[in-house]
């Protein structure tokens, strides 16, 4: 089930996307409190965002934005003031589309869906074991009340580990991981990565987290 972070002030019309979206097979969360936007986000950790652009406070750009500090996930505005402006305006500051008001809940579910569809790996779910969530949409790991923040290939490699506890996970497909963005990777940076990946792990107490398989590469076993 994919989770919705739904940032609307109007309690009525919230209440009302949420229940529609909700019998969609979404799981759907209306921010509270508009003072607290982010850490909202952080504790829901959403696939999608759906921002209204006009807010107590600050405005959609102004959270948008710092969302976009956070997660690439995708973020679409909902507002009446649809106009030329406020659409550029929204996509500039890292929207992923604009959906007029008054909404039609059948056309949003549709484009939340291809959003997700299209996103593929930006939508991942988080990820559970031996006690470490990665959480793939922001990058981080918590373990015992300790958060761990990771870079892009440090998250890549984990979660491909994660997704294939038990079994051994060659060098080469991690290497195809890394190289998702990057033209070229040198064998020495996947190493690297590795390296500093268990560090952070056993700095909050997984210290045997990932095993090498000398030869084959490495391993998180059951």
């Amino acid at each position: 089930m994919y989770k919705i972070f739904l940032v609307e002030d109007d309690r009525a019309l919230a209440d009302t996307l949420s229940q529609m979206l909700t019998e969609r097979d979404f799981e759907v969360c209306c921010v509270r409190d508009f003072r607290r936007i982010p850490e909202e986000f952080d504790a829901f950790q959403p696939q999608l965002v759906l921002m209204d652009l006009m807010l107590p406070f600050d405005n959609g750009y102004h959270w948008c934005a710092e969302l976009r500090k956070r997660s690439d996930i995708p973020i679409v505005f909902l507002s009446s003031a649809a106009d030329n402006l406020n659409i550029v305006t929204a996509m500039q500051m890292g929207g992923d589309d604009f959906i007029a008001k008054p909404v039609d809940v059948n056309v949003l579910a549709a484009k939340i869906q291809a959003i997700l569809r299209r996103c593929g790996g930006m939508a991942a779910q988080p990820l559970s074991l031996h006690g470490l969530t990665l959480h793939p949409n922001n990058s981080s790991a918590d373990f015992n009340g300790t958060r761990l923040e990771l870079t892009k290939n440090e998250c890549r490699i984990l979660q491909t580990l994660m997704e294939n506890h038990g079994r051994i996970v060659s060098r080469d497909t991690l290497m195809m991981k890394l190289w998702q963005d990057d033209c070229y990777v040198e064998e020495n940076t996947l190493t690297v990565n590795v390296t500093r990946l268990r560090k952070k792990l056993a700095s909050a107490g997984l210290s045997d987290f990932i095993r090498t398989k000398v030869g084959s590469g490495y391993l998180i076993g059951d």
